[in-house]
């Protein structure tokens, strides 16, 4: 399968504008999507930035092509200066080789994990209608795509944990953060054949 080749057959299909001429970032050329939609009862415009498959050239063959065959692209942040939102850690377990995309296809953003011993069955840990992961972020009044995804070490988490009475005991591998910027952090964690939410405080 050639990749580059799909993708910008998606990107005629779709009618998505090459940005090349960004100078406030090193993010490769993407491709961008301007509208407007209603949020909070008014008509507002938005931008959103996406990335293909192959500006991630470290992500195992099989899984870049498990991506390209759904058609992902990849949403950027509106805060993203490089690419971002394509997550490598230990999310199964200690010492585990995986991965975490956000996909963008078909109007929603799935949030995908890729366990090492099963690179082609991606897991949906959550799912959001791309237009509803929009904030406000300059006085351009543009909405931006305020969603991202981290890896968080056992100690980040702790910390996360610090204000808390009972600290939980420490975890023994990555987390899974998920952000919405400037509101909230949720913590995902695997164990016991199971996605859980962490117990932070709000």
């Amino acid at each position: 399968m050639k990749v580059a080749g799909f993708i910008l057959l998606l990107v005629a299909s779709l009618g998505f504008a090459q940005d090349t001429t960004s100078t406030t970032s090193s993010l490769p050329f993407t491709f961008n999507e301007s509208g407007k939609t209603t949020i909070d009862g008014r008509a507002v415009p938005y931008l959103i930035r996406r990335l293909p498959v192959d500006s991630f050239p470290n992500l195992p063959d099989a899984i870049a092509g498990v991506l390209v065959q759904r058609g992902c692209l990849i949403p950027q942040t509106y805060e993203a200066h490089r690419p971002e939102n394509v997550i490598h850690a230990s999310f199964e377990r200690a010492g585990s080789s995986d991965w975490a995309v956000l996909c963008s296809e078909h109007g929603s953003v799935d949030l995908l994990v890729f366990f090492a011993r099963t690179p082609e069955k991606p897991i949906m840990v959550a799912s959001a209608p791309e237009l509803k992961r929009l904030q406000r972020h300059d006085l351009s009044g543009v909405y931006g795509f305020d969603w991202g995804i981290d890896a968080a070490s056992p100690e980040r988490v702790r910390e996360a944990q610090a204000s808390m009475e009972h600290h939980p005991p420490l975890l023994d591998h990555d987390a899974l953060a998920e952000t919405v910027l400037n509101q909230k952090t949720v913590y995902h964690f695997y164990a016991h054949n199971a996605w859980t939410i962490v117990d932070v405080p709000e």
